[in-house]
């Protein structure tokens, strides 16, 4: 590796990981205020989950297109450009007074949720090989920006009201943006793609690691988001916390994910990361068949919740160093799109269902059910999936 690339490659990587954290903050502005939105416009439990889902929605499918424009265009300007476009929305969530205005705004919120799709190429490029699945990781501690939300985001609404927060983080994706662009740099080793975006989609699409990691994804990483941004309504419905209680072990359950997401990268790097995931589906699985049985607060509860972030966030690490040791680096951010778009469809629906299987029975014991089934489920297909790797726990 030049030596030019080692010596920006820490600076960069710290940068991107700021601006992941920001712009997921600004996607989860919606979910820590749920309650509220729904005391104040009378909403069913149903439409709650719907409101706070749809940012999830965007957020998903606009990976894609983003992971091909930061295979393109560099990941630099596309980071400035996401926190730019992503100002518009969070003032009209901000000013929003009516259910469709907040649907609308929150749709296009989604904006902010694409930074992932940017950074994983823009990390991958700086580090070799042997440190990517550490890189990945690292930047994906970014994802803490929800735990930012879930914590600060009702105590300035409390504080300063809900208007003058959203300018806040307006006034903070301006900032993190201008940041982007003054300081950080695609590394030397980066070239821009110059094959047109539908062939090269296509082309992701018949790489067979693609469809293997975004199911592993759409599990691991979908289980984070759909927890981080239903969990205050949750814990608001069945232990009966104030939003801003609701809100401080929301953002627990969010640092406990995080830090175990670099811990999966590294661990992957050293282990494997077939290893690294069968840890996570199985206690995933484990911890979900606890939930069932309502565990009550403080401590049985809270501590289930975390270990259930714990092992979501080591799955999280675990898939992102897979792509890097399984896909090229000059399809990285085009695969990243399409696997990150999973992982976030895999966070768009559990809201929806929850709220449905809330509304039908006044509890979530279904749920999360059905979450130790899809837990179970990839972890047998990892292990089909990679059966040398699962034997010997070599680099695959």
């Amino acid at each position: 590796m030049p030596d030019g690339t080692r010596s920006g490659q820490t600076p960069n990587l710290i940068l991107a990981t700021a601006a992941f954290a920001v712009t997921f903050w600004a996607w989860n502005l919606i979910g820590p205020l749920a309650r509220t939105y729904s005391g104040q416009l009378g909403l069913s439990p149903t439409q709650t989950s719907m409101l706070v889902a749809i940012p999830v929605l965007v957020g998903s499918l606009g990976r894609i297109p983003m992971g091909m424009l930061a295979d393109r265009l560099g990941g630099r300007l596309m980071f400035a450009v996401v926190c730019f476009v992503s100002i518009i929305p969070v003032l009209g969530v901000g000013w929003s007074g009516s259910y469709g205005a907040l649907l609308l705004w929150g749709f296009l919120l989604g904006v902010a949720g694409t930074s992932f799709a940017v950074g994983v190429p823009f990390v991958n490029a700086w580090y070799e090989p042997a440190r990517r699945g550490f890189a990945t990781g690292v930047f994906g501690a970014g994802m803490g920006g929800t735990a930012l939300s879930a914590f600060l985001t009702p105590r300035l609404v409390e504080a300063v009201g809900r208007t003058q927060t959203h300018l806040l983080m307006a006034a903070a994706l301006a900032v993190t943006g201008a940041v982007m662009l003054l300081l950080s740099r695609d590394s030397p080793d980066w070239r821009p793609s110059t094959e047109p975006a539908l062939p090269r989609m296509r082309d992701a699409m018949r790489i067979r690691a693609t469809w293997q990691c975004a199911f592993l994804y759409a599990v691991a990483f979908g289980g984070f988001v759909a927890f981080s941004t239903y969990l205050p309504t949750l814990l608001q419905s069945v232990y009966a916390f104030t939003q801003t209680d609701a809100g401080l072990r929301a953002a627990g359950f969010s640092v406990a994910a995080v830090l175990a997401r670099p811990v999966g990268g590294i661990l992957s790097d050293r282990i494997g990361p077939v290893r690294v995931l069968t840890a996570s589906f199985a206690g995933t699985a484990v911890m979900a068949l606890v939930l069932v049985l309502e565990p009550p607060p403080e401590i049985p509860a809270g501590l289930t919740f975390v270990l259930t972030a714990f092992f979501l966030g080591l799955g999280t690490g675990g898939v992102f160093a897979l792509v890097a040791k399984l896909v090229e680096p000059s399809r990285v951010g085009t695969v990243t799109g399409l696997v990150g778009a999973a992982g976030g469809l895999g966070g768009y629906f559990p809201p929806l269902v929850m709220g449905v299987v809330y509304s039908a029975f006044g509890a979530y014991a279904v749920g999360y059910v059905l979450l130790a089934a899809t837990a179970l489920a990839a972890l047998v297909y990892t292990r089909r999936a990679f059966p040398a790797a699962a034997r010997s726990g070599a680099r695959t």
